[in-house]
């Protein structure tokens, strides 16, 4: 069985193939320009939005790709991740933190962004509970709990762009100057680095000059993540 983001990431990578953006591949086979575009991949409450059988049948046929030669990019999707991860050099080294060692790759879940902010996908402790996120392999640190999100939108810049994803990890601990994921009660997810935690709030530092610094009351914080891992 495939997932929701190997599908997603084989249409991506028959694209590049081609030397095409995913919306000229999507006019080239007779579809609407935005047909693929990220946008239209999760819905603004944070369920997952598939590519049509008829969609994927008309780039096949529009790029001469035959439906084993896609179905191999769908696993390639599925390896990629952790082979990225040993190619850094990380897969017995360290993460973004420099600390946690790391074992062989188990499968952990992967969210978006607005899954990650649209509630009822967290227990207390900030890990994910229940179901509706896809999957994907990464070593796992030594007593850690760990997963994945996918960066959407540019807000996030210069640290992670659209389409990255960040392992991050709700039960590791956190200093100063740490790059953190912080979910608010109101729904709010954003990636920043800790500049001062004390009692009653967190002082947050944006890299990105178009958004401001930040302080939150801890009243106000959700969960808190260390970013662990970034593939970029």
């Amino acid at each position: 069985m495939f997932s929701h983001r190997q599908v997603w990431a084989a249409i991506d990578s028959l694209a590049q193939q081609h030397d095409m953006s995913v919306s000229r591949l999507a006019r080239n086979a007779g579809l609407d320009a935005t047909t693929f575009n990220k946008s239209k991949r999760v819905s603004a409450d944070g369920r997952q939005r598939w590519p049509s059988t008829e969609s994927l049948n008309k780039i096949m046929q529009a790029t001469n790709t035959s439906l084993e030669a896609f179905t191999e990019l769908m696993q390639d999707d599925k390896r990629s991740f952790a082979e990225r991860f040993e190619r850094l050099g990380l897969a017995s080294g360290f993460g973004e933190s420099g600390q946690a060692p790391f074992n062989r790759p188990v499968s952990i879940p992967l969210l978006g962004l607005a899954q990650a902010g649209s509630g009822g996908f967290f227990d207390d402790a900030g890990l994910p509970s229940g179901e509706g996120w896809d999957a994907v392999d990464f070593p796992k640190p030594d007593g850690e709990s760990i997963y994945a999100l996918e960066i959407s939108g540019d807000s996030m810049l210069p640290l992670y762009r659209d389409g990255d994803r960040i392992i991050v990890s709700p039960t590791a601990s956190i200093r100063r100057g740490d790059r953190i994921v912080v979910r608010t009660n109101e729904g709010e997810v954003m990636a920043k680095i800790l500049v001062r935690r004390t009692a009653s709030l967190i002082e947050l530092e944006s890299a990105n000059p178009d958004h401001e610094n930040r302080s939150v009351s801890l009243q106000e914080v959700d969960w808190i993540a260390r970013i662990v891992w970034a593939s970029q």
